[in-house]
C-alpha cells in the first residue's frame, strides 16, 4: 500500500500546482483499484480534488451493473465526481485496438468536460513487459522496445489531455496486496484469461516460458530495457517530427497524406522510417497493427523503386510513389 501511495504522490507532485481535478481510470481490477484508493488518500493530503471514471465497454453480460459497482466503490473511497461512460467497441485493427480506441476517446471527452488536469492509468511493470514482448513480436523497432511512456498527451480538439502511469515500476502482485491492505475487493475480468487476446497469451504462456528457460527476473529486465531505450526513441521521434513537417506537402484527392520524395530520401534510415510510419498512421493505418515489415516495404518505394505500383498497409491504406511524391490514402481498384 505504501509503495502505491508513494508512486501516486510523486505523480501528483509532478503535475502543475494549481488545484485542478485529477481523475483515475478504474476498471475495478486490482491495478486500477489500488491506484484509485491511493489517489483518494494522497489527493486528500495534498488538498487536490480527485475523481474517478470507469468505462463500460459492453463486451459481456452484466457490464453495466459491473460499472455501477465500480462507481460506488470509487464514491466510497471519496472520489468525487465518480461515474461511468458506456462506449461502443467497433472499428479496425481487431478487438483489442478497437476497445482501446473507444476507451481513450471516452476518457478524452470526460476529462475535457470536467477540465481535469490529468488522468491516472493503472498500467504496471507486468503490463510494460508484456507490451515490450508484443512489440518484439511485431518487429516494430526501438519505439516498441521503449514500451509505454510514464506520461503522454493526446489532442482533443484544441485541448491537450494528459495521461500519467504512476505504477510502471510496481508489479501486479504488489497492487493486489495493496488492495487487500486497503480493504478493497478487486474484480477479475474474464477477458484477462481469454486466450483469444494476444496480451493474455503473452501473460499466461510466453512470459512463464521465458522465466523457465532464462531464469527469474524477465519481467524486470524487459521493463528496464524499456526505460533505457525510451530516451533514445524520444530523441529520434522528435527529429522525425521535424523532418515530417519539412517533407509534408499538399495531397491530391483521394489521398490524405503526401510527402516530398527528395526530402524523405535524404533522411537517415532511422528517421526516414519513422516519417513513413507517421504518414501511414496519419492516413488511417492502425498503429497497433502497422509493423516494421510494412514500413520497410514503403521505404523501398523511396530507396529501391523498380516500378512497384503500390504498397498495401493495414487498415485499407495504400502507399504510392508518383510524380516526385509519396502518397498515402485509401486502397482502391486501379
Amino acid at each position: 500500500m505504501a509503495a502505491v501511495r508513494v508512486a501516486v504522490r510523486r505523480a501528483l507532485e509532478a503535475l502543475p500546482p494549481e488545484p485542478r481535478l485529477v481523475l483515475v481510470a478504474c476498471s475495478g481490477g486490482a491495478d486500477s483499484l489500488a491506484l484509485a484508493g491511493a489517489l483518494a488518500f494522497e489527493a486528500r493530503k495534498a488538498g487536490r480534488p480527485a475523481g474517478g471514471v470507469t468505462i463500460d465497454h459492453g463486451l459481456q453480460e452484466g457490464s453495466a451493473a459491473r460499472a455501477e459497482t465500480v462507481v460506488r466503490t470509487m464514491a466510497d473511497l471519496g472520489l468525487d465526481p465518480a461515474g461511468s461512460v458506456a462506449v461502443t467497441v467497433a472499428g479496425r485493427g481487431g478487438p483489442e485496438n478497437a476497445a482501446r480506441d473507444a476507451r481513450y476517446a471516452a476518457l478524452d471527452e470526460t476529462t475535457a468536460s470536467l477540465d481535469a488536469a490529468a488522468v491516472l492509468l493503472g498500467h504496471t511493470r507486468d503490463d510494460q513487459a508484456e507490451t515490450v514482448l508484443m512489440g518484439l513480436a511485431r518487429g516494430s523497432g526501438a519505439r516498441s522496445l521503449a514500451g509505454m511512456p510514464p506520461s503522454f498527451v493526446r489532442a482533443f480538439g484544441a485541448r491537450e489531455i494528459r495521461y500519467v502511469r504512476p505504477l510502471l515500476d510496481i508489479d501486479r502482485a504488489t497492487t493486489r496486496r495493496a488492495c487487500l491492505a486497503m480493504g478493497l475487493e478487486p474484480w477479475d475480468d474474464p477477458h484477462n484469461d481469454d486466450p483469444a487476446y494476444t496480451r493474455v497469451r503473452v501473460r499466461r504462456d510466453a512470459l512463464p516460458v521465458l522465466e523457465k528457460a532464462l531464469g527469474p527476473g524477465i519481467t524486470e529486465a524487459l521493463a528496464r530495457t524499456a526505460r533505457l531505450l525510451r530516451e533514445d526513441a524520444d530523441a529520434l521521434d522528435a527529429f522525425a517530427e521535424r523532418a515530417y513537417a519539412d517533407c509534408e506537402t499538399e495531397a491530391p484527392a483521394p489521398f490524405s497524406v503526401a510527402l516530398a520524395l527528395d526530402g524523405v530520401a535524404g533522411l537517415p534510415k532511422a528517421v526516414r522510417t519513422r516519417v513513413l510510419r507517421k504518414a501511414a498512421v496519419s492516413a488511417g493505418s492502425p498503429p497497433g497493427t502497422l509493423a516494421a515489415v510494412h514500413v520497410e516495404h514503403v521505404d523501398r518505394l523511396v530507396t529501391a523503386w523498380r516500378g512497384q505500383r503500390h504498397v498495401d498497409l493495414p487498415g485499407g491504406v495504400r502507399a504510392y510513389r508518383r510524380e516526385g511524391r509519396l502518397l498515402f490514402g485509401p486502397g482502391r481498384s486501379e
